[in-house]
């Protein structure tokens, strides 16, 4: 992340002059301008998207499947279906049991026209809710395969 890396650079100079101060001016103005160095930090966040702060939270830890679910959520969010597919099925194949995920890809499977792949997602969801004895995640699968079947795009 660009900006990310330009925030982490200014920083190391922040804390140069802060070292440089400290033996020049006063031990004082260092802390100032260390806890300057501190809030730029901080307030990272204000200068990045959520899409970003995602993106940056997953590169951290790849393997973090609230985050993966996030990001997923956040791409529909944008109205990016394909990118969010592609995230959901990646959580799908790295954590099967985050059974939140099936409702959620089967119905952006749906609205990208591909019912017949929604059924397989929410059936498979149904199996794993089943496995986990997640009733209301089951139920709700349950529910929207019904409405898959039934719909007119098959």
């Amino acid at each position: 992340m660009a900006v990310a890396a330009s925030v982490v650079a200014a920083l190391a100079a922040v804390v140069l002059v802060a070292v440089v101060l400290v033996a020049v001016v006063s031990a004082a103005a260092a802390v100032v301008l260390v806890a300057a160095a501190q809030v730029v930090v901080g307030n990272l966040s204000i200068f990045m998207s959520r899409l970003e702060q995602l993106q940056a939270f997953l590169e951290e830890d790849p393997s973090d499947s609230f985050v993966q679910f996030a990001l997923a959520s956040e791409f529909a969010k944008l109205g990016d279906l394909q990118k969010a597919i592609d995230t959901f099925e990646r959580l799908r194949t790295t954590d099967p049991s985050y059974v939140g995920l099936y409702f959620h890809l089967g119905k952006y499977l749906v609205a990208a026209g591909r019912t017949n792949e929604a059924i397989t997602v929410y059936r498979d969801g149904i199996a794993m809710a089943t496995q986990l004895s997640d009733l209301h995640a089951r139920a709700e699968l349950q529910s929207a395969l019904l409405e898959a079947e039934m719909s007119d795009d098959l």
